[in-house]
């Protein structure tokens, strides 16, 4: 199983940040696309009880979207979450 997930559409800005910032650091995810995948979008919902793209998880952890993820950054804890999920 891949540490670090991101359900993804294809054409959302917030997604292609969240995948560089991912990219930049080196880390490996699995995206899932939810582009015209109904059954993809409503397990995202479920599992994260959000409707909006991305949505990561880091291990265990639900990170959230881009600007949660990009706030972990930005408090110097991505590092760490990204390590303890490997």
């Amino acid at each position: 199983m891949m540490s670090v997930v991101m359900y993804s559409k294809q054409y959302c800005p917030f997604c292609v940040m969240a995948k560089r910032l991912l990219d930049s650091k080196g880390v490996e995810f699995k995206e899932i696309s939810v582009d015209n995948d109904p059954v993809m979008m409503k397990k995202m919902m479920a599992d994260s009880g959000q409707r909006t793209v991305p949505q990561i998880w880091i291990g265990s952890t639900h990170v959230g979207g881009y600007d949660d993820l990009a706030a972990l950054h930005q408090q110097g804890k991505l590092d760490a979450l990204l390590a303890s999920a490997q």
